[in-house]
């Protein structure tokens, strides 16, 4: 018997860390529409929290060895590369990978805290997270027709005044978090025909929101997240294994891309012929592909991409890039390795919802990883370890149905 099978068999008496780490989930599942849609930035604490409270549930199965053996030996790399890193701390404090070294083990407990859960609080976590997720689309959709106007009634009550195109812009950003967890927790949970109703909310919410406040890549992240989960589902076996082996491809070849881009088109010419905020990717993709070249082995050292001005602002917004720039060749391998890992699990001998919405989410965040983000962001990482949770939580919850 499986510790998930034997931890579920046991009495709610006798299985209090399940019992804990089930409420723990449930807790955490009311807070993330709340987080998401106010202060994203809360992410990263509350995953920190959670991991925290669930740490007696931390463990590692062999499955999981070659993901954790990939991420410790990108951590020791990325410490080595510190010491020749262009962004070094200010004195008396610390630098990212202090952070990213507590991130670590925290996230992974939190991950090991779902699948430790009482499957029966699971489920009631899904629900009250899917729900809540529904709310929050609605409201992002009446929010979208107020023009951000109750986003800035409640900033302005309770925090600050804010000017109205600011207020639009923290809307804007909050329909990416949307985009990220639709897919995972609302398909992946999908059961009954009621579920429907806040998925359709979520979705709606998210792409009138995403195209009203001019951010293009959540309206562009739905079709994608479709193409994901539908072929996740039609291929449950084979599916996930070319998402891993594309993933990991583009991952690690992404500065050939550009560079040959730019090698074969006009690049000049069609940054500046794009929007604004595309135009400024573009040239930072372009720089960093410079940069890159001159230190392809070993890179400029962790963190090294926010004193590279004014050829890049703090980030290249494109984290393959990032990785490539700040970590060189060992740091690409290990991102690719990790992707490739990681997805190459979502592979079923049978059509599985949950896996299929957990594509979508990873690829919609990959979307976003290299389009948008950091790639060292504090709660953009937990974000990422967020679908993960959701993901274990659905790999071990009681369907069950209550009885009448």
């Amino acid at each position: 018997m499986s510790a998930a099978a034997a931890a579920a068999s046991m009495s709610p008496a006798r299985d209090r860390l399940g019992a804990w780490c089930g409420w723990v989930m449930v807790g955490a599942a009311g807070l993330i529409p709340l987080l998401g849609w106010l202060s994203p930035l809360g992410f990263a604490p509350l995953l920190a929290l959670m991991g925290l409270l669930c740490l007696p549930a931390i463990r590692m199965s062999d499955e999981d060895r070659p993901v954790l053996i990939v991420l410790l030996g990108a951590l020791v790399w990325a410490a080595a590369s510190t010491t020749w890193s262009l962004q070094q701390p200010k004195p008396g404090g610390h630098g990212v990978i202090v952070e990213i070294a507590l991130a670590l083990p925290l996230f992974w407990s939190a991950i090991c805290g779902a699948r430790r859960a009482n499957p029966r609080l699971n489920r009631l976590a899904l629900q009250v997270l899917a729900w809540g997720l529904g709310l929050f689309g609605l409201i992002l959709l009446v929010d979208t027709f107020a023009d951000a106007r109750i986003y800035r009634w409640l900033h302005e009550r309770y925090y600050e005044p804010i000017r109205p195109d600011l207020a639009r812009s923290n809307v804007a950003h909050t329909t990416f978090v949307l985009a990220v967890l639709w897919p995972v927790v609302m398909v992946g949970g999908l059961r009954r025909l009621i579920d429907l109703v806040p998925l359709a909310l979520a979705i709606a919410g998210t792409v009138a929101a995403a195209y009203a406040f001019g951010s293009d890549a959540p309206v562009l992240a739905f079709p994608l997240a479709a193409i994901a989960i539908l072929g996740v589902w039609l291929t449950p076996r084979t599916g996930p294994r070319l998402l891993a082996l594309g993933v990991a491809a583009v991952s690690f070849l992404m500065p050939a891309f550009v560079w040959l881009v730019r090698a074969s088109s006009d690049y000049g010419r069609l940054e500046q012929g794009v929007q604004l905020s595309w135009s400024a990717r573009m040239s930072y993709w372009s720089h960093t592909v410079d940069w890159i070249l001159q230190h392809p082995l070993k890179g400029w050292g962790l963190d090294a991409s926010r004193a590279m001005g004014p050829g890049i602002t703090l980030h290249p917004h494109n984290g393959a890039l990032q990785v490539w720039l700040e970590l060189g060749f060992v740091g690409a391998v290990a991102a690719a390795a990790f992707w490739g890992l990681s997805l190459v699990r979502l592979s079923r001998e049978k059509p599985d919802l949950a896996m299929s919405g957990a594509a979508g989410s990873a690829v919609v965040y990959l979307l976003f990883a290299w389009i948008n983000y950091g790639l060292w962001q504090q709660w953009w990482l937990a974000l990422g370890a967020l679908i993960a949770v959701v993901a274990a939580m659905l790999d071990n919850r009681d369907d069950t149905p209550k009885s009448t």
